[in-house]
């Protein structure tokens, strides 16, 4: 895709992610942190393939000219997600719908940061239409453990859904929380959609798609 953007002169846009910070040992996340990351952990494949890219990326804008914007996305959610995608807003409100126990890996005290899609379709189009390369961290500082999220599940779906623990992944970061700092300042861009405004939209749309399966 870089090669194509550079035949034809186009604009690029990598949608690299937070993942890039690793398990970070700065907190909140700057675009200027380097990351903390483990290169041959289970979840290497995904943090690196990205870090990669935005290393392609800016070596294509240095080497051969390309217009480029890099923008690191952290968590989000809205409708239209795949039901069953393994993502854990999904996971919480496609369980709590089917009546089935949320699953929360490891002591849930784990935090992470959720943006809804509609802010994140601005950012992005603030950034392209923009003259800053980036990279931008495109989040919701708003930051949530996954117990509190899975309340949050609750109110918005069923205050009798119940929470089913299990061993937490390898390499789970601990904690992930945006400074977006940079993308208010360069970008006018900050989210607008709290999780319990966003939520109960994603909550629509899934309960109808359920009732369709």
């Amino acid at each position: 895709m870089l090669g194509l953007a550079k035949r034809i002169g186009a604009r690029f846009l990598l949608t690299s992610t937070s993942e890039v910070y690793g398990d970070p040992l700065e907190h909140p996340q700057k675009e200027t942190y380097w990351g903390h990351v483990n290169p041959i952990g289970v979840r290497s494949c995904y943090d690196e393939g990205k870090r990669t890219a935005e290393t392609l990326t800016m070596d294509y804008h240095r080497g051969g000219g390309v217009a480029v914007r890099i923008a690191r996305i952290f968590n989000t959610y809205g409708p239209r997600m795949c039901l069953d995608d393994g993502r854990v807003v999904s996971n919480f409100v496609a369980q709590a719908l089917r009546r089935q126990p949320m699953t929360v890996y490891g002591d849930g005290k784990q935090t992470r940061s959720f943006q809804y899609v509609s802010d994140l379709v601005a950012g992005l189009m603030a950034l392209m239409e923009g003259d800053h390369i980036g990279p931008f961290n495109l989040g919701n500082p708003g930051e949530f453990t996954m117990l509190e999220l899975a309340e949050v599940v609750k109110q918005t779906i069923d205050p009798m859904s119940t929470i089913e623990f299990k061993p937490n992944t390898a390499d789970d970061p601990h904690m992930r929380k945006p400074d977006i700092t940079k993308a208010k300042q360069l970008l006018g861009w900050e989210p607008k959609v709290s999780l319990k405004e966003g939520l109960p939209l994603m909550v629509t749309d899934f309960r109808q798609r359920l009732l369709d399966e």
